[in-house]
């Protein structure tokens, strides 16, 4: 059975779509002048005023501005009524200079309050104090709002300094080569009254992919599940970093960076709850996989990797056992990022 479209062989069927198509997106005023023109051709210029009230001038422009654009009724649409020059605000200068003096002395005072401290000043001045909707009108057309953080003071007085802590973020579109961009997944498995932690390692780059079952969240297991990994011991200037998949699962990546804060580095993800969708079904097929190699129960780490189809580049023998699937085509492990030198 052959599937076609409904226009197929139909001569000009999809030119009169498309001009069914823009005539249901022209508005509703465009096609009420439309048909005062079309009447305007029919029965004269003198019935077409009387009968809806437009003046000459009013529809030789209507026919002028439709022979420009070709006939597209879409340029009979009402234009922007907003007037070409606006009144612009006179505030005097020091009156400005006054309200930013008092909310850096009184950080983000009011405008009420700021209305009662201005009447004394204004009157001295001999300026005419503007009303408390004017005041907030003034502070909100200040490019920073007039706005200032409060110090924060310690026991003594004393103003104590802002110390932030600048998380580190991978670069917005770079893009990454193999071996060089890391994303753990945890995900727990039950299995004959036992439980397993797979710890998942994913390549966004390449077509590469390692698992690893623990028997439990302990250092020593978490530390061979890096073991695992292709020269998992980093440098100083040149950390292993991770992107975490699941904030609320990633024990085992949290225990090894408090082990080695040297050599391992947690690039977090905002918000919490993104996880790269590309990734998720990925995730879950090696551990489905892994869950299968785990058939007896063992309280040593077991490791499986997924190697791509076809891969010219010679991999490191890091795990107990691999077998080259060629259904799968999944990424995953490691990365010293270029971007943290």
């Amino acid at each position: 059975m052959q599937v076609q479209h409904v226009g197929y062989r139909i001569r000009g069927f999809y030119r009169v779509a498309g001009l069914g198509h823009r005539w249901e997106m022209t508005p509703k005023d465009a096609q009420e002048r439309l048909r005062i023109v079309q009447f305007w051709d029919k029965h004269g210029l003198v019935a077409a005023c009387d009968a809806f009230g437009v003046s000459r001038r009013t529809l030789y422009r209507w026919r002028a501005a439709l022979k420009a654009e070709g006939g597209n009724p879409a340029a009979l649409a009402s234009q922007s009524s907003a007037p070409k020059r606006r009144r612009r605000p006179k505030t005097d200068p020091r009156l400005v200079a006054e309200i930013r003096r008092l909310r850096t002395l009184h950080p983000n005072l009011g405008k009420d309050k700021l209305h009662v401290l201005l009447r004394p000043w204004c009157a001295e001045k001999g300026i005419a104090l503007p009303s408390v909707s004017t005041l907030g009108r003034i502070i909100a057309r200040a490019p920073d709002k007039m706005r200032h953080s409060p110090a924060r003071l310690d026991a003594r007085g004393r103003a104590k300094p802002v110390r932030r802590s600048r998380k580190p973020r991978k670069p917005k579109g770079v893009a990454t080569t193999a071996l060089q961009c890391l994303a753990v997944d945890t995900i727990e498995r039950v299995r004959d009254g036992l439980k397993r932690y797979l710890v998942t390692f994913i390549d966004p780059a390449s077509a590469f992919a390692l698992a690893v079952a623990l028997p439990s969240k302990a250092t020593r297991h978490t530390q061979a599940a890096l073991a695992a990994v292709p020269n998992p011991h980093g440098t100083a200037d040149r950390p292993l970093v991770y992107l975490p998949q699941d904030p609320k699962n990633e024990c085992p990546c949290r225990t090894l960076q408090s082990h080695h804060p040297g050599i391992l580095r947690r690039l977090p993800r905002r918000p919490a709850l993104h996880r790269p969708r590309p990734l998720q079904p990925k995730t879950r097929r090696v551990a489905r996989l892994l869950q299968r190699r785990t058939t007896t129960p063992s309280t040593r780490p077991t490791t499986t990797a997924i190697l791509p189809p076809a891969t010219s580049a010679p991999v490191p023998k890091v795990v107990d056992a691999y077998k080259v699937l060629t259904k799968y085509r999944l990424v995953g492990i490691l990365i010293r990022p270029w971007w943290t030198h």
